[in-house]
């Protein structure tokens, strides 16, 4: 499995030691950057191009994933969630890493380098690497209203109950 990595500075430590992690692991790894420290980078030019390298493949038929790294993982996350076909998930624990590929089959994963130590992350991203996603019915239709919607711009209709309201 290919899996596109971008970050800011304060992702910069986590990146350079999960390049060597993801090929000790067994997955190809593309750096999107940054290359050197410089504490004024804008993270949306590395997220987008690791987000970017995600949706390229996956419209290729190809297994990729892809990890977004920043001081809080919140901006990094915005930025990837900005491309067609993405759906980045903020992961701060194990259950959130599991459940952002069990419920929502994200395909990429947002951490912050500033909130966890580096093996709490590297712990977080291989559980969500190896996460399979349910393919429940109900996580498949919330899915497909999401992509809808953003290929569309048109919401998904009302359900029946919120059109009646509050039971008096």
């Amino acid at each position: 499995m290919r899996v596109h990595i971008g970050s800011d500075h304060a992702g910069l430590e986590l990146k350079d030691h999960l390049l060597n992690w993801l090929v000790d692991e067994g997955y190809e790894a593309v750096d999107h950057g940054p290359f050197v420290y410089d504490a004024l980078d804008d993270y949306p030019v590395f997220c987008l191009r690791a987000a970017e390298g995600v949706a390229a493949d996956r419209a290729e038929g190809l297994d990729s994933l892809g990890i977004v790294i920043g001081g809080s993982g919140n901006g990094e996350q915005m930025a990837a969630n900005k491309v067609i076909g993405i759906r980045a998930a903020l992961v701060w624990n194990d259950d959130t890493a599991a459940l952002a590929r069990d419920h929502n089959d994200a395909n990429v994963i947002s951490v912050g380098g500033r909130q966890h130590t580096i093996e709490e992350m590297t712990r977080f991203i291989g559980i969500f690497l190896e996460a399979p996603f349910s393919g429940d019915e109900r996580h498949v239709r919330r899915i497909g209203q999401m992509s809808e919607y953003e290929q569309t711009r048109e919401l998904p209709p009302l359900p029946e109950s919120a059109l009646r309201g509050p039971e008096a």
